[in-house]
């Protein structure tokens, strides 16, 4: 009788493998679908281990994120379709502060990857909000390490709970994405401690069955080389019992990752993307056999990996339907959506609106509505209900003659070719930005003025995997049409004794200092997902009571941030390290501390 492996014979199994077998387990397969590599069995999945069918060992199948099951919704020849829902961004979660909507959330993305054949979701990520211009911040918690923390234990308790493995991200200190891949990140032990490994510490009592290291070094070692932080803190002192990955094709040394207690490389064939190197696989079986990796940490390296799989969908030949209740997910991503909407500020009763009165909508993401960022983090739902089509559907009356207007600008400024929708990360659609619309032509907004009782202007913005947000106008400051746009139309309006909200649609806080006494009311609506334009329509329309309260800072002015002076690094241009000289006074802790004035503190919300 063959040997096959069980949750009872990892040590038998082990003795059985060959050096190349275990070379290979601790490799991943290759980019799915990349450099000439075949596509994953689930198609647009993130990555997948090598099977070894003789031992009964199977192939194990990741896929990102933390915003919904990022796989590819469309397969050639397949009348079927497989659609994710796009939940809200992470740091609409944490606005809830509610375990329990996190932990739901996390169940719901649970039961599409398994019901998609999913083993393990690359989620949560949770590192720190140190600069407000990160660009995956989206997919990130907090500023405060306890929050982030408690909601990424909770969305791991949820996940598990469907038979799926939770991944905690990025393991540690990835807070910025220029050069991410190679920035040397200089932090002291106090800060360490304090305010980057807590929350981390905090989510592992959720017992996640993997962690993913970091791209960057951490004073001076690369975060999956280091094995003081991935086997003297991570094991030796908290115990962890699952296996850890390597962010994709992060560090240079294969050896030093297997020796440092990073136990799977992936995703795999490094050198299809990096000339200089050769495959991982066979630098393990040459370090091995010429004496420099002791093999008794390439078996510690399989045993992990394996007391894993044995607990996997695939292991346990799950046969998924390929048919989760996408309606159902889609309540949750509702529920989620209005509890984390922040209202920031409220004058003299301004909301709710009554839905009888007659409503003009300004900005072009009011039709453009942005579910959420862009990379790894993006999903590939059924539908995105913008918020135009949310206020309407829920029963507002809205300006036609004006929304016509919108659309026919966005549609002329998308066929320029300087606004033409991309392909990006993954080969998702990239939007660029559009400018705001000239309202003072055809005198459209005294028009709009007259005929209608609100004017609510709606600001997105667009961040995501790759790349920082910028302090200049346009990202983190408004731009010059934007300002414009405020000021035209909270004139035209307050001149009428009628009223101006601004909704926010954006991933991170911007500046709101120089525009929030123009108009009355501000919802901080984030990137809410697929349900955004139905939750923004009913917390506007009173049905329900926004309780959102703020998991991050947001600063009056950029430069008011204590990391502004060294972020992204240096040098600045081209930055090789980034030291963290603020230390733990990282968001309110700084702000409290040094008494200054934010312009929305941590944990406000009306």
């Amino acid at each position: 009788m063959s040997l096959k492996l069980n949750e009872n014979n990892i040590e038998e199994i082990i003795n059985s493998m060959t050096l190349e077998e275990k070379a290979k387990l601790v490799v991943g397969i290759g980019m799915p679908g990349f450099f000439g590599n075949p596509p994953s069995r689930v198609q647009g999945a993130a990555g997948e281990t090598h099977s070894i069918p003789r031992l009964g060992i199977p192939s194990t199948v990741m896929a990102d994120g933390p915003a919904g099951v990022r796989i590819d919704p469309v397969r050639e020849g397949a009348k079927t379709t497989y659609h994710a829902t796009a939940f809200p961004i992470a740091s609409l979660l944490s606005s809830t502060w509610n375990r329990e909507i996190v932990r739901e959330v996390g169940a719901a993305m649970g039961r599409e990857a398994r019901e998609y054949g999913v083993d393990f979701l690359l989620a949560p990520a949770l590192n720190i909000h140190r600069n407000p211009l990160c660009g995956r911040n989206f997919e990130y918690y907090s500023e405060d390490p306890l929050l982030s923390g408690e909601m990424a234990k909770a969305f791991v308790e949820g996940v598990q709970s469907e038979g799926v493995g939770a991944c905690l991200k990025h393991f540690i200190a990835n807070n910025q994405e220029t050069n991410r891949l190679t920035i040397d990140i200089i932090i002291s032990e106090r800060a360490l401690r304090e305010i980057y490994l807590k929350g981390f510490e905090i989510a592992l009592k959720a017992k996640p069955w993997t962690v993913m290291s970091a791209y960057n070094k951490l004073n001076g070692t690369y975060c999956s080389q280091n094995k003081r932080i991935l086997t003297d803190i991570l094991r030796n002192e908290w115990k962890f019992d699952g296996f850890v990955m390597t962010d994709w094709f992060a560090g240079n040394d294969p050896v030093e990752q297997m020796e440092a207690g990073n136990d799977l490389i992936m995703p795999g064939k490094v050198n299809q993307i990096r000339a200089e190197r050769e495959d991982e696989v066979q630098e393990i079986i040459k370090a091995v056999k010429e004496g420099n990796l002791n093999e008794e940490i390439l078996d510690r390296n399989v045993r992990n990996i394996l007391k894993i799989i044995v607990k996997t969908l695939s292991f346990r030949g799950y046969k998924p339907s390929n048919k989760p209740d996408l309606e159902e997910h889609a309540k949750i991503a509702y529920e989620a959506a209005v509890e984390g909407m922040v209202l920031l500020k409220n004058e003299d009763g301004t909301l709710p609106l009554n839905k009888e009165s007659e409503v003009a909508l300004f900005g072009t993401a009011q039709i453009e509505t942005i579910k959420g960022g862009t990379g790894s983090g993006d999903t590939h739902p059924r539908y995105v209900v913008s918020i135009v089509n949310g206020l309407m559907e829920r029963g507002f009356q809205i300006d036609e003659d004006l929304l016509k207007t919108y659309k026919d600008y966005i549609k002329t400024m998308r066929n320029k070719e300087e606004y033409k929708i991309r392909e990006g990360l993954f080969g998702q659609p990239v939007m660029p930005k559009l400018p705001e619309m000239d309202l003072l032509k055809d005198n459209m907004v005294e028009e709009a003025a007259e005929r209608t009782d609100v004017g609510i202007i709606v600001l997105g913005r667009i961040s995501g995997e790759g790349c920082d947000r910028k302090p200049e106008k346009g990202d983190f400051y408004l731009s010059d049409d934007e300002q414009e746009l405020i000021d035209i139309v909270s004139k035209a309006y307050h001149v009428r004794n009628k009223r101006v909200v601004v909704i926010l649609n954006v991933g991170g806080p911007i500046e709101v200092m120089s525009w929030r006494d123009k108009v009355d009311a501000i919802l901080l609506a984030w990137q809410a997902g697929q349900e955004m334009g139905r939750a923004v329509a009913d917390i506007l329309s009173g049905k329900v009571n926004p309780s959102g309260k703020l998991p991050t800072t947001f600063p009056k002015d950029y430069w008011d941030v204590p990391s502004s002076k060294n972020f992204p690094g240096d040098p600045p241009d081209d930055p090789k390290k980034v030291v963290y000289e603020e230390g733990i006074y990282v968001g309110y802790r700084y702000f409290d501390t040094f008494d200054v004035e934010p312009a929305y503190e941590f944990g406000y919300g009306l």
